[in-house]
């Protein structure tokens, strides 16, 4: 398959997060016998691709990498569809091949500049795709985003996935590197963020409570406890990374100086369930990131 390249515009090659909502055999499809199929996704595109655990019948794969190497892992996702469609095929009296089908979910809030005036966007990325592409009138259950749904061959979803990837980055708020999204904290995307969590010194950290997800938005504290010697990855160079979780999940968060003798540090989490369950999903997503660069650093694409 040739590399798709891809020209950011004014040379700024964004971060981008896209989210996937599959079928448990689709997901199986992508990890792939002992998880060698997602492995060779996560190296020959470059992109960060994480996948939800627990038992629903759906899951949620969330993207994450530049664009163009957002752009490689749905071309490698919809290729490996369509391999399975002509192998199901080989098995089915079936003559004509059915297109392959991706589902996005998109903010709410998102999706009018998907549609455009009149439907006037939705239109042209038919036409100028070849595509299916159908937002649906309805949310997904308890969120507060919605199905986008692609079909077509897997070139035309590809073209499909960049004009949407153009449309989300203009509904971001650019900052330096980072398109981070305006905070849409729903229980989807909370389901997203369900991943084994880092719990440092033994400490339980509870999993996101769905009560919680409902209760008022009335600020309350969580406190985590920090190995010195790891804390300096959740702080990045010059501040970089604290500061980024604090914009992304809406929380406050401060970490307590070092006390002598001491071999640990305190962070406090400030702010709404959701604000507090979105910051400490961000914390240890940056502890695996950081092992996973130590362990393997075809891995990572960002430090």
């Amino acid at each position: 398959m040739e590399p798709i390249k891809v020209q950011s515009e004014g040379g700024l090659n964004v971060t981008l997060t896209i989210r996937l909502l599959m079928h448990g055999k689709e997901v199986g499809s992508i990890i792939g016998k002992k998880g060698e199929t997602v492995k060779k996704m996560r190296e020959d595109s470059g992109a960060r691709i994480n996948i939800s655990e627990g038992n629903c019948p759906e899951r949620i794969v969330t993207i994450t990498g530049p664009t163009d190497a957002i752009f490689k892992a749905f071309a490698m996702i919809a290729y490996k569809f369509e391999e399975d469609i002509i192998n199901s095929m080989s098995n089915s009296p079936a003559t004509s091949k059915p297109p392959v089908t991706l589902r996005l979910v998109v903010p709410a809030s998102q999706c009018g500049s998907l549609i455009g005036k009149g439907g006037s966007k939705i239109k042209e990325m038919r036409e100028s795709t070849g595509a299916q592409v159908q937002v649906a009138g309805d949310m997904l259950p308890n969120s507060t985003e919605r199905a986008v749904t692609i079909s077509g061959a897997p070139e035309a979803i590809i073209q499909c996935v960049k004009q949407i990837c153009v449309v989300l980055l203009e509904a971001y708020t650019i900052q330096g590197q980072y398109a981070i999204p305006h905070p849409d904290l729903s229980k989807l995307h909370q389901l997203a963020m369900q991943q084994t969590p880092f719990t440092p010194l033994g400490q339980t950290t509870p999993a996101f409570p769905a009560a919680g997800l409902d209760a008022s938005n009335q600020a309350s504290t969580h406190e985590l406890t920090i190995p010195n010697d790891l804390i300096g990855c959740i702080i990045g160079r010059q501040g970089t990374k604290i500061n980024e979780i604090r914009q992304m999940s809406g929380a406050q968060i401060k970490i307590a100086n070092a006390m002598e003798g001491s071999s640990e540090r305190q962070i406090t989490i400030t702010g709404t369930p959701a604000n507090i369950s979105l910051a400490q999903y961000l914390i240890n997503a940056r502890f695996r990131d950081v092992a996973a660069m130590w362990t393997d650093p075809s891995s990572m694409t960002t430090s």
